[in-house]
């Protein structure tokens, strides 16, 4: 019976590893394949995947626009329509919104804005709302407690 952990590789299977820099007779002697002189035959040398031969960069050469505000605030967005999936007269908090599958488990804040109609009467205690959506929660007689920005 043959050992599966001994067999040969067939011929030509297993390619020799290339020695470089081992001598005149390995083949690859002196220059080890880099040939002579340059940046890319330098040890820690070469070129970054992006470099363009000299050309000005695509980085540097496209138009920049705009800014990025540092200071943004990211919502997690709920319209009023979507708040008709709780009970009647129920407490709608960011729990009560991820339980239901409104907003992700991972969102921050939540702001409630003002599209659809509301046919229940609830207490909405969230980040932020918008004038139209605390204007339609409390003409369905419901309450809204917005959460107060804790620093």
């Amino acid at each position: 019976m043959v050992d599966l952990a001994s067999l040969p590789a067939d011929s030509g299977a297993a390619k020799k590893r290339k020695r470089v820099g081992r001598g005149i007779g390995s083949g690859y002697h002196k220059t080890a394949g880099r040939g002579h002189k340059g940046q890319k035959s330098r040890s820690g040398g070469g070129i970054h995947p992006w470099f363009e031969g000299g050309q000005m960069p695509l980085q540097r050469r496209i138009p920049k626009r705009g800014f990025t505000n540092i200071f943004r605030q990211e919502f997690a967005i709920v319209n009023v329509h979507q708040l008709n999936c709780f009970e009647d007269g129920s407490v709608v908090d960011a729990a009560a919104l991820i339980e239901q599958g409104l907003v992700n488990s991972r969102a921050g804040r939540i702001k409630i804005l003002g599209n659809g109609l509301l046919n229940k009467k609830l207490t909405v205690r969230v980040s932020a709302l918008s004038a139209t959506a605390k204007e339609k929660i409390s003409q369905a007689g419901g309450q809204v407690e917005e959460e107060t920005k804790v620093a």
